[in-house]
């Protein structure tokens, strides 16, 4: 496993993250989330990455009690990310980034997840009716009290991002270090709305989510096929892959790219996250995995390098 910074900041990243949405507290029992997350330890895996919202808590508390009371890791020897943004409960103030949600989420999650600090704490959404300031005073004082020793973003636009980084040089504060777009070879609008560019110019980490496009792009669905015990088959988590697997243009592409994988001796899993990994700027990809094989897998894609000629091909492919 290689380890990338998170942008200029210090803090590393193992190339492959792993993480819970529609997985750990969910759809995948206890016994598998252990095996998962114990083979991804044993894989290299440092990075882990939950939210509150998910399944409204159980990840966070599925993730805390497998690291801390099963399987006993240190403390210091994974990194954990969790996000607030979403309604938790019909509380009006119980949403958004207001600074009161905002600290009131963070201790719940701590609590869940059994540990007195988060390591990168993530506003899940931009939230259009909470001032910037007040926004980035609330996660810079979250910092002062050591609750959280980084803070992030996930889906905000270039200009919020520009925004919130002026706002923290304005008053003194601590910068937001990384923001998670969705982003795989079939979803690559960051590269061309300025939210890369805007990462680079601020020193942000990317930690993209959903790099192999919720399964589509490991190939296991070609000719439309649902495979029994895939995400496509199970109809709690189904709803954001219906869309993909029933485009019969973009599977016939998914079985060119895994020819291709063949001819470089891959699977059609790790070149699609080597291909993500060939930006610099993006720190980590941050996988799911119901299966420990998976994330065996899925972790021999950080040896994978793209040369020129690989990529050129992959591009004709998905043109």
């Amino acid at each position: 496993m290689n380890y990338r910074q998170l942008g200029k900041y210090g803090l590393k990243l193992s190339e492959i993250g792993i993480g819970s949405w529609l997985t750990y507290g969910m759809s995948i029992n206890d016994k598998t989330a252990l095996n998962c997350i114990k083979t991804a330890i044993d894989c290299g895996i440092i990075f882990f990455d939950t939210a509150d919202i998910y399944n409204k808590g159980q990840a966070e508390l599925s993730l805390g009690r497998i690291f801390f009371r099963e399987l006993k890791i240190h403390r210091e020897d994974a990194v954990i990310a969790t996000k607030c943004y979403w309604p938790m409960s019909q509380n009006p103030n119980d949403q958004g980034l207001s600074r009161k949600h905002v600290f009131e989420s963070v201790h719940k999650s701590l609590k869940r997840l059994k540990t007195d600090y988060i390591d990168l704490y993530q506003c899940h959404r931009h939230d259009p009716n909470t001032p910037m300031e007040e926004i980035c005073r609330a996660f810079n004082d979250l910092i002062i009290q050591g609750k959280i020793l980084y803070w992030g973003v996930s889906e905000w636009s270039a200009e919020n991002i520009s925004e919130a980084s002026h706002v923290c040089e304005k008053y003194n504060l601590h910068r937001p270090v990384s923001n998670q777009p969705q982003y795989s070879i079939i979803r690559r609008q960051i590269e061309t709305n300025g939210v890369m560019e805007t990462c680079e110019k601020f020193g942000m980490g990317e930690v993209v989510w959903s790099p192999l496009a919720q399964g589509v792009l490991t190939g296991k669905y070609s000719g439309g096929k649902i495979p029994k015990k895939s995400r496509a088959a199970n109809n709690k988590v189904n709803h954001f892959i219906k869309q993909n697997i029933n485009n019969i243009e973009l599977l016939k592409q998914v079985d060119k790219f895994t020819e291709l994988s063949r001819s470089v001796d891959a699977t059609a899993s790790q070149l699609a996250l080597a291909w993500c990994l060939r930006k610099q700027n993006i720190t980590s990809t941050i996988t799911s995995a119901s299966l420990p094989k998976q994330i065996i897998e899925n972790s021999k894609a950080s040896e994978l390098k793209i040369s020129s000629e690989l990529e050129k091909q992959i591009k004709e492919i998905f043109a």
